[in-house]
């Protein structure tokens, strides 16, 4: 089958992309599993917070906010809260001004978040610049944008080989063969497993592991309207999640490509450490799981054509930004790849290049 653009990845970067180039040309993604974002996209912790992570992350992010906003019912507000303790200082102080957050009086926390322990809870700090996003309906709408413009999604296509041919790629799956001038790795940890198949050098990518446990509201307190809660340092994070509460280690294990499960230690060790912010206990877990984030090696997105392949595109290294970055990112693709003025910076772009590793 011949295409334009053949995308292998059907999670937040590959459907994103699928749907920006489909304004340019015939697109087909391939997913290796039964349905799209089954790993990582499908297990993200869904929140729009676009001062979180390195310099081009942010910019990425901050890129993205006039699409989210666009979009009806996609965000939702949230807030964010840093929690810091005794001997914490300098992590909290160099959280808060990262994220641009104003510190509050505990009184104030505790206001909001009425489990919050007196007798281990310093300092606090809160900003409204947070929103829940609607992993599942963003993901759709880039999906129906794409198929109306006659992309073609395959599922259960996992690449069993690549090859170069005159005109571009040639993928093997158990469905079939396809070729396209263009080929788009978004593959999320398997990447680099990607690139080897196709003949192209690794770039060192890590997926690792992040840890998820699903409690009951503490107490029976109405958590709805509840921030988003960071031990400073990124040690541990809570979010309300339909009337529960999820809580996470903010763990990063590296791990191999994999379809991850929660580690049921790791889990302990981080609801510990939850527990020492709040007063009441964890007594029962309403599920748990638990997805890989894959970093480059210098933790930023990597989107660009291959140095040594131009036909070969990197869509990847999302990490914990996939979501918050994709309008933006997705648009940079679409236009590196088209030939497009991209409205990006040369800075940025240069910082986002696979080249970098070169």
């Amino acid at each position: 089958m011949q295409t334009d653009f053949l995308i292998i990845g059907g999670g937040i970067a590959g459907v994103s992309a699928a749907a920006r180039l489909s304004q340019h040309g015939k697109v087909t993604l391939l997913e290796a599993e039964s349905n799209l974002a089954h790993h990582a996209s499908g297990r993200s912790a869904a929140l729009y917070e676009p001062r979180y992570g390195l310099a081009p992350v942010v910019e990425l992010s901050i890129a993205s906010g006039d699409f989210f906003r666009a979009q009806a019912n996609v965000l939702s507000p949230r807030g964010i809260m840093i929690l810091g303790r005794p001997g914490e200082d300098k992590a909290f102080e160099h959280d808060i001004a990262d994220m641009q957050l104003p510190e509050i009086a505990f009184e104030q926390a505790r206001a909001i978040v009425p489990i919050l322990n007196p007798e281990t809870v310093t300092r606090a700090a809160l900003a409204s610049h947070a929103w829940d996003i609607d992993t599942d309906l963003l993901l759709q709408n880039f999906a129906r944008e794409a198929k109306a413009n006659g992309a073609e999604f395959h599922l259960n296509a996992r690449a069993t080989a690549i090859s170069k041919t005159a005109k571009g790629w040639r993928v093997s799956t158990a469905n079939g063969e396809y070729e396209a001038a263009i080929l788009i790795n978004a593959s999320g940890a398997w990447v680099d497993h990607t690139a080897q198949m196709a003949g192209i050098t690794p770039l060192g990518f890590q997926p690792n592991r992040r840890s998820m446990a699903r409690i009951p509201a503490p107490g029976g307190h109405d958590v709805t309207n509840w921030p988003m809660i960071f031990g400073c340092g990124e040690t541990w994070y809570a979010k309300p999640d339909a009337g529960a509460l999820i809580v996470s280690p903010a763990e990063e294990h590296p791990m191999e490509p994999h379809d991850a499960w929660a580690d049921d230690m790791v889990l302990a060790e981080g609801l510990a450490r939850y527990e020492e912010f709040v007063t009441e206990p964890v007594t029962k877990l309403l599920s748990n799981w638990a997805g890989l984030r894959t970093f480059s090696p210098d933790r930023v997105l990597v989107i660009g054509p291959d140095a040594t392949d131009p036909s070969f595109f990197w869509l990847a290294g999302q990490g914990g930004y996939g979501f918050q970055s994709s309008p933006a990112a997705s648009q940079l693709a679409a236009d590196l790849i088209t030939a497009t003025p991209p409205s990006a910076s040369a800075t940025l772009i240069a910082s986002l290049s696979p080249s970098r590793f070169g």
